[in-house]
C-alpha cells in the first residue's frame, strides 16, 4: 500500500552557529608545467568566529582559482578539480575574469569527459539543454507552462539533483552570475556518508531497497509518457558502505510499510539540529559571490536553499556523469 508522508519545513542551523566558509582571497594555484605537477594545493581554513560546534565539522571545503579562461583546458588544473572531487566531493572555484556565458564551466567539463572520464552533462528537460539558469521569476518559465521550484524565491529543503531520473548524474556545478544582495538564498550542503551512519542498521537496509516510488516534476518530464520512476533512495559505494542517497522528500511515496518506517527515520534524521551541526556546510552570499563556482558530488552531499531575498540573484547549473544509481540485480 502506497504511503504518503507530509514532508516538515526545513529547519537548518543558524548561518552564524554553523558557518563554515570564510570570506578572503583566494590562493592562486601554481602550477609546475614542464613537471607535469599541481602545486599549492589550497583548502579553506575555518574562520575565527567559527564556534566550537562548526569547527567540529570534519571536512574542509577546498578552492582553487583560474585566474584565465585557459585554466579550463589546462591539464593540471582539470586533474586538480577531478582530484578533489574524487577526495572531498566538494570543491569551490573562483573565478579570476568575468564569464557571463559561463565557457569555463562548460569547458572545464569537457575536460573532465576527455581526461578523466566523466560523462557528458544530461539535458535538464525535454526543452533544455546542458545549462539551467536558477533564478526567480513568475512569469517566464524556462519550461513551457511549468515553473521549476529553483525560479521561486521560496526555500528549497534537502535534496539530491534528479532523484526522479533512471540515471542521475553523479556531479553537478553552480556558478554564480548574481549573489544575493539581500543576504538570502545561502546554499547549505550535507554529508550523507555522515547522515547514513547516524540511520539504523535495518533502516538503511531499507533504503537499499527498490520499494520508493519517485515522482517526475513536470517541468523535468522527458517523455510523456513515463511520469514516475520506482527504486531505491540509498546505495553502496564501491566499499559496500550505504553511503550513497537520491532524495527529494517532496517527489517520493513508500510503497511497503517496511519502507515507510524507514523513510520516517530518514525524515527525522535529515531534519535533526544536532546530527546537521556535525555534517554540515553552509556558503552565504558572502562565501559564494559573483565569479564563484561550487561543485558537488550529487550522492555524498544532500543540499539546501534559504529563500531568496534578491530577485535578481542569478546561479547557472551544469549537471554531469550521469549513471545507475544502484547497479545490484532486482531482488527477488
Amino acid at each position: 500500500m502506497a504511503m504518503n508522508f507530509n514532508y516538515p519545513k526545513m529547519r537548518l542551523p543558524s548561518v552564524r552557529i554553523a558557518h563554515y566558509m570564510y570570506s578572503g582571497k583566494l590562493p592562486n594555484i601554481h602550477v609546475n608545467t614542464s613537471a607535469g605537477r599541481c602545486w599549492n594545493v589550497a583548502r579553506v581554513s575555518t574562520s575565527s568566529r567559527t564556534t566550537s560546534v562548526a569547527a567540529a565539522i570534519p571536512p574542509i571545503i577546498p578552492h582553487l582559482t583560474a585566474p584565465d579562461i585557459k585554466h579550463a583546458t589546462q591539464p593540471c588544473h582539470v586533474r586538480n578539480v577531478h582530484e578533489h572531487l574524487q577526495k572531498h566531493g566538494i570543491l569551490k572555484i573562483g573565478l579570476g575574469f568575468p564569464d557571463p556565458d559561463s565557457h569555463y564551466l562548460k569547458g572545464l567539463v569537457l575536460g573532465l569527459h576527455q581526461h578523466h572520464g566523466h560523462q557528458l552533462p544530461i539535458s535538464h528537460s525535454a526543452s533544455r539543454g546542458w545549462f539551467w539558469d536558477v533564478r526567480p521569476n513568475n512569469t517566464i518559465f524556462q519550461t513551457a507552462n511549468h515553473q521549476a521550484r529553483s525560479e521561486t524565491m521560496q526555500e528549497f529543503p534537502w535534496h539530491t539533483d534528479c532523484s526522479y531520473e533512471d540515471l542521475p548524474p553523479r556531479y553537478f556545478a553552480l556558478h554564480v552570475l548574481q549573489e544575493d544582495r539581500f543576504g538570502g538564498g545561502t546554499l547549505s550542503a550535507m554529508n550523507t556518508q555522515r547522515l547514513g551512519l547516524s540511520l539504523s542498521p535495518s533502516t538503511r537496509a531499507s533504503l537499499m531497497r527498490r520499494e520508493y516510488s519517485i515522482t517526475i516534476p513536470p517541468e523535468f518530464i522527458k517523455d510523456p509518457r513515463k511520469r514516475s520512476i520506482v527504486g531505491s533512495l540509498m546505495s553502496a559505494d564501491e566499499q559496500g558502505q550505504p553511503s550513497m542517497l537520491r532524495f527529494r522528500r517532496d517527489l517520493v511515496t513508500a510503497l511497503t510499510e517496511r519502507a515507510s518506517r524507514a523513510l520516517h527515520e530518514l525524515d527525522a534524521a535529515v531534519q535533526d539540529a544536532k546530527a546537521q551541526s556535525q555534517s554540515t556546510v553552509h556558503l552565504t552570499a558572502k562565501d559564494f559571490p559573483a565569479g564563484t563556482i561550487i561543485l558537488m558530488d550529487n550522492r555524498r552531499w544532500l543540499h539546501a536553499r534559504h529563500s531568496i531575498k534578491d530577485p535578481k540573484r542569478h546561479l547557472r547549473r551544469v549537471r554531469w556523469d550521469a549513471v545507475p544509481f544502484d547497479a545490484r540485480p532486482m531482488e527477488q
